[in-house]
């Protein structure tokens, strides 16, 4: 799978074992700074089912580039994710923030290297901030679809690590408790759950679910845990927020699909993108 030039010699492979995925970073962030004319970005946000619309809240658009240009991304493989990278000066901030739109899910077969390569890029190009969002399935019943929740926690279900080798990361705190409490100011009735990561693409089965719940989780869905092991590895702090987009199986009588999933984000994307907006200006 061949990477995008930045006219600085040939860039390290990612799917190579023997490359530093650090080093393609770095190649790529460079690659962003000239494609975007932005040094330092100051935060950065992975745009999930429902969520692309905050990013035209933010400010003004500095530039937008194909993921594609950019060493390491490919192109958006799901329904609902744009293949872009965006470059946006936040409104009254004087920051930057970076909205990866180009989602690499693990389901898609590329490895775990692809999955978090824009969450390492985020962290080369200065962020010190990650914003992660998604669309889930909620156990419980009174999180009606186009209801965010705040992430507090997670559980891994996936079987594996975007870490290599002795690599020892606490993860006691992931989920920043200081960008929860921001969040919670700009809407004090926000709840909080702990996501559970499937490793999909299909759905889970009713009895995965009550499993999910029994071991404590609140949320299921099939991205993000890794992307946010990775961005604590980098040093960023993490907020993460998830749209339920339906009850999960077993919960609902109704079956499930991506079309369902797809009509939530719509119907709640004005609302939750204002909300997502606001905090990240504060942030």
């Amino acid at each position: 799978m061949s990477d995008a030039a930045t006219g600085a010699g040939p860039v390290p492979d990612l799917d190579d074992p023997t490359t530093d995925p650090s080093d393609v970073a770095r190649a790529a962030a460079a690659r962003i700074a000239e494609l975007t004319g932005v040094e330092r970005h100051d935060v950065a946000l992975v745009l999930g089912s429902g969520w692309g619309g905050a990013a035209d809240l933010l400010g003004e658009t500095v530039a937008e580039v194909p993921a594609t240009d950019v060493p390491g991304f490919t192109a958006a493989a799901v329904v609902g994710h744009v293949g872009t990278i965006r470059s946006i000066r936040i409104t009254g901030t004087g920051k930057h923030a970076l909205v990866l739109g180009s989602r690499t899910h693990l389901y898609e077969g590329r490895g775990v290297r692809r999955v978090v390569h824009g969450v390492r890029t985020a962290a080369a190009t200065g962020a010190t901030t990650l914003v992660l969002t998604n669309g889930c399935g909620g156990l419980n019943p009174a999180w009606k679809p186009g209801t965010p929740v705040l992430i507090r926690d997670h559980i891994n279900l996936t079987a594996t690590s975007p870490l290599e080798g002795a690599t020892f990361v606490d993860l006691t705190d992931l989920y920043s408790a200081r960008l929860r409490a921001v969040a919670h100011e700009v809407d004090g009735s926000l709840d909080e759950g702990v996501y559970v990561q499937f490793r999909g693409p299909h759905y889970e089965t009713p009895a995965e679910v009550s499993m999910a719940g029994r071991i404590g989780g609140d949320l299921v869905g099939m991205s993000t845990t890794l992307e946010a092991i990775a961005a604590r590895h980098a040093g960023l702090e993490v907020l993460g927020i998830s749209l339920v987009t339906n009850l999960a199986a077993g919960i609902s009588a109704e079956p499930l699909s991506h079309a369902e999933v797809l009509e939530a984000g719509r119907a709640a994307g004005e609302r939750i993108s204002a909300l997502l907006a606001d905090v990240v200006r504060r942030i």
